[in-house]
């Protein structure tokens, strides 16, 4: 006789309430996810939420978030939460300009993802997708063993930038301008 196991199933809510044990973990239907990030992709995904960070502060554009600010922001599965390696948020948009204690629930303005050795392009794909479709107008998925950002638009674009070039957001972040090999050549890649 064989026994068959439950699968258990969690809500957004449940992964708030695991604290520093849903740290590390996305939800996907239903499902505890694991985000697990490369050392050099971490310190890569610093690297561009400092770059943010200065900027966006200089200039009072909005806030970054680090690998743990979670949205739940997906009109097609309100039980889905992600976590961006980095992501930003302008000014204005949140709720009563108040970052709430538990899930996002807008989607930011940009999501970065830093590709893991881990990763597979079909999961970085599926999240881009997911990304889009819930209306994030701006996604960069940074491959730092290639030195190389796609960017992502919400009409659809997408632009690939090599070592040599220069990385903007003019809508977005206006002055950010930041050679693409910067962001690797800070992260020494051991």
């Amino acid at each position: 006789m064989s026994a068959i196991a439950a699968e258990l199933t969690y809500t957004p809510e449940d992964l708030l309430l695991m604290g520093e044990a849903g740290k590390g973990f996305e939800l996907v239907d239903g499902q505890l996810v694991e985000k697990n990030m490369g050392g050099f992709a971490s310190c890569v995904a610093v690297q561009i939420s400092h770059l943010l960070l200065v900027h966006g502060q200089a200039l009072g554009l909005g806030w970054v978030f680090d690998s743990e600010g979670s949205y739940q922001c997906f009109p097609n599965d309100r039980r889905k939460v992600r976590k961006p390696d980095v992501s930003f948020i302008r000014r204005n948009r949140l709720p009563e300009e108040r970052i709430p204690d538990g899930h996002i629930t807008i989607c930011p303005d940009l999501a970065v993802e830093v590709v893991s050795p881990n990763d597979t392009a079909y999961e970085v794909d599926t999240k881009v997708q997911e990304y889009l479709q819930a209306g994030f107008p701006l996604v960069w998925v940074v491959n730092p063993r290639v030195r190389m950002i796609h960017v992502y638009h919400a009409d659809g674009t997408v632009e690939r930038l090599l070592e040599d070039a220069l990385l903007t957001a003019p809508e977005l972040l206006p002055g950010l301008c930041h050679r693409v090999a910067d962001l690797f050549t800070l992260a020494p890649n051991g």
